[in-house]
């Protein structure tokens, strides 16, 4: 009896597998506008900002960084990050965006912020909070950032 009902359980478990995505694969959004919007509003927005609260905890975000305007014309930009140092539970020492921009020394940051990097974590006390600073440089400091431990950010 007992055989027989794990295989009845396997099968209906199969059968529930393979009807869950027969419009094609389970993760392809089906409306791309709103794949763009997704985008857009994962992208750094430019300015001067207040607050803004992300679990319950305040951030400085979309800071100037004093430094003047935007890239100038045919300039590309990239964005790198370095992680904040927070942790969860209230744990580790956080560094905000404005002080780790010291570590990007001789390198013109257009804008800057504190933000999430997106990514799914472990809720545990002591583990990373996943807050990132992110910078915005010119696409030729990118190896000079990389050399002082930042990363390329795709959002």
């Amino acid at each position: 009896m007992r055989g027989w009902l794990s295989a009845l359980t396997m099968m209906i478990l199969a059968m529930m597998t393979l009807a869950s995505c027969t419009n094609g694969p389970c993760r392809q959004l089906k409306n791309p506008e709103l794949a763009n919007q997704q985008v857009r509003s994962a992208q750094p927005q430019a300015g001067l900002g207040g607050g803004s609260t992300v679990s319950g905890t305040t951030q400085a975000s979309k800071q100037s960084s004093g430094q003047s305007g935007g890239p100038s014309a045919g300039q590309t930009t990239v964005l790198v990050y370095k992680p904040d140092g927070s942790l969860q539970c209230g744990q580790g020492k956080t560094i905000s965006a404005q002080e780790m921009e010291k570590e990007l020394k001789g390198i013109k940051v257009l804008k800057r912020e504190n933000r999430s990097d997106g990514m799914m974590h472990i809720q545990v006390c002591g583990s990373p909070t996943g807050m990132v600073n992110v910078y915005e440089i010119s696409a030729e400091s990118l190896k000079e950032a990389e050399k002082r431990g930042f990363k390329k950010f795709e959002p």
